[in-house]
């Protein structure tokens, strides 16, 4: 939904201008920071005099996006002047005629510098033109190791975007909303900003699936009463005890996130009732001169436990060991008054903030806003890997994105080498990434490894605590096979270049092979063109076939020449009419035929012309004509959905959660286009449903009766019981999405049905 544009008087505007930077400067005079309004002053009337006249889309003038950016930045990163003043400037080079070099002669060496690592990493965001988000994003990773606070206020910058971005396009808003959620959320979670990448999860989320938003937040909404009475009766003996112990401290109730809940309802194919961890209970406490955090934590922990029991597999220690984005905390899990399990969160002010701030926080405890981080840092550890993908030629487009990812959004382990160092790695890392995090070479020789002295294979997963020694062959090399046992970015990106190389490789020497054969036939008087001899073994392109020849799936062989010696092609045709093509006559080793292309729609040859600033049509009539449907998450007629134009003659419609389109939008985002159903009811699709319950005397005639009851026909049903308990799912035809709603809310209503919900593979 787009906005109405705001319309204001010059009086107006100025008075909202006036009262937007009083408003930072009431912000800035409330921190810790040194008072340099002037400065900050000085800042903002530069920006607005360039940016003088200019609007957003929304109407408003545009210095109030600077202004937001510099509030962001004062509020809830917690950076000082240096870094307001970057923000109020960040658009100016970018946007006016005025160039770095004017904000050096003004503000100094480091605001420039700031500006021009901001201005490089802008330009294409949010313009038309943006082909590709890989480059940018190379730009915006490389500017962190020069200083952390271009990407801190660029982050700002995104999340004030996504705040307005109601006044965009619907196309707009989902490209954005797309590369927010695959790119920015997760850098932001790396970079330790939990309530900002909360944020634009959530804001993503709205403006992807507005009608699961608003349902998810009507429940939370409609639980409100019963989850605060929870929480009164579980933290009243609590306080009490807290409060005997002499502890300084505030309590709270922290529900979980819009996003997260529907993420969890999505891969636990449940509905939100299931949903048990809806909100967790935080304590932070202000440590006293006698005891340091640490020991406070573990005394709170004790009067915790104390009270409540313990799930003793919930445990998480990130205290003794903060995460590699700085988190500090312990977490445990007990039960509650009413038999409900609550996650318990313990931090000190200074973990708190932290958490909240991320790096901008850590920052300033260890050196002030000034002072660059120190290069031993857990940062600067990420900020190396990052750059080894980064400088790498190998990984390209949404391949490198995908490397990065890896990297980006991951919870740790923690690892020993044989000598006792500690190795931080994702969770689910194998021997095999471990090996590649020592040493490129130690990646490439793996055969395995020794944990604590067991043998195990290279796919094997390490859980933290493990003591890791890798064992090497010299005549072991990387496989294709290698991708399925690696999580880390770097891992898969060493792998794929080492594969790439090699295949090159034997390109050139199958290359050199072919040419080679061809001369030596021109010798025996017989002229043949590459072209036929591809032809020849039924191979599509060169490349293809000089590979197989280089590996020697293909030998050239004596006998393969005679075939061309002894006169053309009515020999070879009968010739392999009688043996085929795989006959050790013809080559030793020669693979089986490759198989025919699938046969590809027989789309409609015009370029579709589409326009952006309406949703294109989704109806009978252009059906398999100008749109089809991905077959990799099979959208019906009511989900959330999003039209891909494939080479400009195509519209491929996805659903807009669909892990495909996600990746599509960030990287093409122009191709991207909002689309609307208009689907008549004489068309069915297919869909599937999961069911669980218990299991009971007939209870399997009575679902299908249910869906019989509905006029829905029953496609397959598959079932099994286990231990009492009833699960199936079952492929229906329907007419739309509704339609499933509707027979899940029926199906729930069968005794001994616990759970009935759209299953999406």
């Amino acid at each position: 939904m787009i906005t109405t544009k705001v319309s204001l008087t010059e009086e107006e505007q100025q008075e909202l201008i006036d009262n937007e930077f009083q408003a930072l400067v009431d912000d800035y005079m409330k921190t810790k920071h040194r008072q340099k309004v002037e400065k900050i002053t000085k800042a903002f009337t530069f920006a607005k005099q360039a940016h003088k006249g200019i609007k957003r889309l929304s109407g408003v003038p545009y210095i109030m996006h600077p202004l937001a950016v510099a509030r962001i930045v004062v509020n809830e990163i917690g950076l000082g002047s240096t870094s307001i003043c970057a923000a109020l400037l960040h658009d100016v080079v970018e946007d006016t005629e005025y160039t770095v070099e004017d904000i050096k002669n003004v503000f100094g060496e480091k605001i420039a510098q700031i500006v021009d690592g901001l201005t490089k990493i802008s330009g294409g965001i949010f313009a038309d033109k943006a082909t590709s988000q890989t480059e940018n994003f190379r730009k915006l990773l490389l500017t962190m190791s020069e200083d952390i606070r271009v990407v801190l206020i660029k982050m700002a910058d995104r999340l004030h975007n996504m705040r307005t971005l109601d006044s965009m396009l619907p196309n707009k808003q989902y490209k954005i909303a797309g590369e927010t959620l695959y790119i920015y959320a997760p850098l932001a979670h790396r970079l330790g900003l939990f309530s900002i990448k909360t944020e634009l999860e959530d804001l993503s989320f709205k403006y992807e699936h507005p009608k699961r938003y608003e349902a998810i937040r009507k429940k939370i909404e409609a639980t409100a009463v019963t989850r605060n009475q929870l929480y009164k009766e579980f933290a009243t003996p609590l306080r009490q005890k807290l409060d005997e112990m002499g502890i300084q401290y505030d309590m709270k109730n922290r529900v979980k996130s819009i996003y997260s809940i529907s993420t969890k309802m999505q891969t636990k194919n449940i509905p939100f009732e299931e949903v048990y961890d809806l909100f967790a209970v935080r304590i932070v406490f202000t440590p006293t001169p006698e005891q340091d955090e640490k020991t406070e934590c573990w005394r709170i922990y004790t009067a915790v436990t104390n009270i409540y029991r313990l799930h003793p597999e919930r445990i998480r220690d990130w205290v003794s060991r903060p995460k590699a984005n700085g988190y500090q905390a312990l977490h445990l899990t007990v039960m509650g008054p009413n038999g409900q399990w609550i996650e318990v969160q313990i931090r000190s002010e200074r973990m708190n903030e932290i958490a909240e701030r991320g790096w901008a926080a850590h920052w300033k405890y260890k050196v002030g806003e000034d002072t660059p981080l120190d290069e031993d840092g857990q940062l600067d550890k990420w900020l190396k890997e990052i750059k080894t993908i980064l400088e790498d030629p190998g990984p390209q487009g949404i391949d490198m994105l995908d490397a990065l990812k890896m990297n980006l959004f991951s919870s740790e382990i923690f690892v020993f080498t044989p000598k006792g160092d500690i190795k931080t790695l994702p969770q689910n890392a194998t021997v095999l990434d471990f090996a590649f995090s020592l040493h490129t070479d130690l990646g490439f020789r793996c055969i395995g490894a020794k944990i604590n002295h067991r043998l195990v294979p290279i796919s094997h997963k390490l859980q933290s605590g493990d003591q890791v020694e890798i064992l090497i062959s010299k005549s072991q090399k990387p496989k294709e096979e290698w991708f399925n046992f690696v999580t880390t970015g770097t891992a898969h990106a060493k792998i794929k270049e080492y594969l790439r190389k090699e295949r090159r490789n034997y390109i050139k020497k199958g290359q050199k092979i072919t040419l080679d054969f061809i001369e030596e036939l021109k010798n025996s008087n017989t002229t043949i063109s590459d072209d036929r001899l591809i032809h020849f073994f039924n191979y599509q392109d060169k490349e293809n076939f000089f590979y197989h020849v280089g590996v020697g799936d293909i030998v050239l062989s004596e006998n393969t020449k005679k075939l061309f010696v002894e006169n053309s092609g009515n020999i070879i045709m009968r010739y392999l009419r009688r043996f085929g093509t795989n006959n050790k006559n013809i080559t030793r080793q020669l693979p089986p035929t490759p198989p025919k292309p699938e046969k590809k729609e027989e789309y409609n040859q015009e370029e579709l012309v589409l326009n952006k600033k309406k949703p294109f049509i989704l109806d009978e009539e252009s059906y398999n004509r100008t749109f089809v449907f991905a077959k990799c998450c099979n959208p019906i007629p009511g989900d959330d959905a999003v039209g891909y134009l494939e080479n400009k003659k195509i519209l491929i419609v996805h659903m807009r959660s669909c892990p495909v389109v996600i990746r599509l939008k960030s990287t093409y985002g122009e191709r991207i286009f909002s689309v609307e159903w208009k689907m008549p009811k004489s068309i069915y699709f297919k869909a599937m449903i999961e069911i669980r319950g218990i299991d009971s005397v007939g209870i399997l005639n009575k679902v299908t009766q249910v869906i019989s009851n509905q006029d829905i026909n029953i496609q397959k049903i598959n079932t099994e019981t286990t231990d009492g308990i009833f699960e199936g799912r079952i492929e229906i035809l329907v007419h739309n999405a509704s339609e499933v709603e509707d027979l899940c809310g029926s199906l729930l209503k069968i005794k001994d049905i616990e759970s009935a919900v759209r299953y999406l593979e």
